[in-house]
């Protein structure tokens, strides 16, 4: 007999997840809620149509709602990557300033015509960079083990 697989099983693997379609984005959108990263690591290669982030998420998959331990509250680095990208915009950031640390808050797609449209991805502080995409093409990967967040806690929002 089979037993289904439990969110437990894991907690301690690098995330490695793919969005195809708005659905999917959303899914992203939530796991990478208040990463944090430098101007200086997002990338935009226009030959490649490629889009990329190296970021600091929050891992929400894992923090507990209850209780103190080193655990509790982690982050990881992980790449966030846009693929089919046809052209780059952004508002509200001053990109002479490499080392402005910047928060991720959300990524949602704006449909347009035959599966193309915009990935909107949401910075705190009015800040915006809009992907115009030929499709939803992303990928999310950690590509360094969780370590405790240096704040030591949840990420808040004002209800």
């Amino acid at each position: 007999m089979s037993e289904d697989a439990r969110f437990e099983d894991g907690a301690d693997r690098p995330l490695r997840l793919k969005a195809e379609d708005a659905e999917d984005l959303q899914v992203l959108s939530s796991l990478v809620q208040d990463a944090v990263f430098p101007l200086s690591e997002v990338a935009w290669r226009a030959k490649e149509r490629r889009f990329a982030i190296l970021l600091n998420r929050f891992r929400w998959e894992d923090a507990k709602k209850s209780g103190r331990s080193a655990r509790d509250f982690e982050r990881a680095q992980a790449v966030l990557m846009f693929d089919d990208v046809t052209g780059v915009s952004q508002q509200g950031l001053d990109l002479s300033d490499k080392e402005v640390v910047l928060s991720l808050l959300s990524l949602s797609f704006a449909p347009g015509e035959d599966g193309a449209g915009r990935v909107e991805l949401t910075l705190a502080g009015d800040g915006a960079i809009a992907l115009d995409v030929e499709c939803v093409n992303a990928r999310l990967q950690d590509v360094t083990r969780p370590y405790v967040a240096p704040s030591g806690q949840k990420p808040s929002h004002p209800e």
